[in-house]
């Protein structure tokens, strides 16, 4: 039976300090009875011959010195089931939608490693979103970690929600399921997202974590671990291709910095833990796929840039990890534009790895080439055209300049429910290229003009 002990010195925040203890493990679990009969749970966040420092899952409110602490000798483990699919959960694991609990077939370690690179296999499948701006130009491929930077305001969530919904493999009869953690959110939002996906039938294929912005700080933290071991265990146990959204991302960030002022311990940038590059790399290294094993795992994790500052730690450090991102612009916003991905500044390190012969289409690399060319042509000229007015313009520059205009209300734009098969959307590529002259597309080869420009198609 687990010693009780009644030497608690010190409570700051979430965290509770606790003298003259056996020798514990970090990661421990602790169960703390307070004085009115009632137990709150916690974990060893640190340990040391002198104190061991405890932080609780559900705050420290009614904590007081002659509360009892007991160590269970256990960590924090995640009942996992293929049962969960379809489930609406907490951040910290319990049913919110009404339904039983999980029966577990297994209870998983929720403190997973990065996975071994000697293990890693490429990844190389094209996944489908079914957004143009993502699919044509920023191809997002299984086993990838690929995050979207947004702002305050923005629709990231709307966002998030598509591809939740959209995400395929093409050819594909493999079983295919989504993890949602939300992190942070308000109670209007988590409402949205259930019904979202109550609406549309995704949650059949989905396990969704909620943690509100009104819940304990540490629960935050919790979350994304959780939501990846349950990714885990379907991908590499069950052997599905496992697609894990995790927004917002900077929630998680401000949780870590909060416990980390309560426990005093010197920032390091913008009063964020020096430490936050590797606890984010513990996060996003745990998505990829494992030679021998059918599943994998790919991360959509989304991220609010406090400002729209890109250069924020939290966006500079995920950028260093990532294999890439899809940046969200407000200026698209402003227009009306859904989504609002800004192209330009986007990318997708392992874009060439996921399209082309076998793939998407052998022309894919050539119109996203050529897309990406015209559009940066297009902009530039509207710098121009707000000094010397359009009527200085070339009939050549004209077409750029109006390309520029088509390309975000046609390529970019949809709407929230508009599925485009991969297919639409290079034909919708060529579609707007062929208002530019023939021998201004430089990055695509003439095999491909002759058989997919729709001037060659109508012969």
């Amino acid at each position: 039976m687990a010693k009780e002990y009644h030497t608690i010195n010190q409570i700051a925040g979430p965290l509770v300090f606790v003298e003259k203890t056996e020798p514990v493990a970090y990661g421990e679990l602790v169960s703390i009875a307070l004085p009115d009969g009632s137990i709150k749970r916690g974990q060893v966040l640190d340990t040391s011959d002198d104190v061991v420092v405890i932080q609780v899952f559900e705050g420290t409110g009614g904590i007081d010195r002659a509360s009892g602490v007991k160590f269970l000798g256990e960590t924090v483990k995640m009942p996992v089931s293929k049962d969960m699919l379809g489930r609406i959960l907490s951040g910290s694991g319990d049913p919110l939608d009404k339904g039983p609990p999980i029966i577990p077939e297994k209870r998983l370690e929720i403190i997973g490693a990065a996975i071994n690179p000697y293990a890693r296999d490429n990844p190389q499948e094209f996944i489908q979103t079914g957004i143009s701006s993502i699919d044509g130009m920023n191809t997002l491929v299984r086993g990838q970690k690929l995050p979207i930077f947004s702002g305050s305001g923005l629709p990231h969530n709307d966002i998030a929600l598509q591809i939740a919904r959209q995400a395929k493999v093409l050819g594909e009869k493999e079983e295919f399921a989504v993890v949602f953690a939300a992190m942070g959110i308000t109670s209007e939002e988590a409402q949205y997202f259930m019904k979202d996906f109550e609406r549309t039938g995704a949650l059949k294929k989905a396990v969704v974590f909620l943690n509100l912005a009104d819940d304990p700080a540490i629960e935050r933290l919790l979350t994304p671990k959780l939501a990846l071991t349950t990714a885990e265990y379907l991908a590499f146990d069950l052997g599905m291709h496992v697609l894990v959204i995790l927004t917002d991302l900077t929630n998680y960030c401000e949780a870590l910095r909060q416990i980390g002022a309560a426990r005093e311990e010197v920032p390091a940038r913008r009063g964020y833990p020096g430490y936050m590059y590797t606890d984010l790399a513990s996060l996003y290294e745990r998505a990829g796929r494992i030679k021998g094993k059918r599943g994998s795992i790919t991360q959509f994790p989304i991220l609010s840039m406090p400002g729209d500052d890109i250069t924020h730690p939290i966006p500079d450090l995920t950028g260093y990890i990532t294999e890439g991102q899809i940046v969200a612009s407000r200026d698209l916003h402003r227009q009306g534009i859904y989504p609002p991905v800004a192209v330009e500044r986007s990318l997708s390190r392992l874009m060439g790895q996921g399209i082309g012969p076998g793939h998407t289409r052998e022309d894919h690399r050539a119109v996203s080439d050529q897309l990406y060319a015209a559009y940066a042509e297009g902009r530039d000229l509207r710098g121009l055209v707000a000094i010397v007015g359009k009527e200085a313009l070339s009939e050549r520059d004209r077409k750029f300049l109006d390309f520029a205009a088509a390309f975000e209300d046609r390529f970019v734009r949809q709407t929230k429910d508009e599925d485009r098969s991969i297919q639409q959307t290079l034909d919708l590529g060529w579609e707007l290229l062929s208002a530019l002259p023939v021998d201004a597309l430089t990055k695509i080869d003439r095999k491909f003009i002759e058989k997919y420009h729709p001037m060659n198609r109508k012969k």
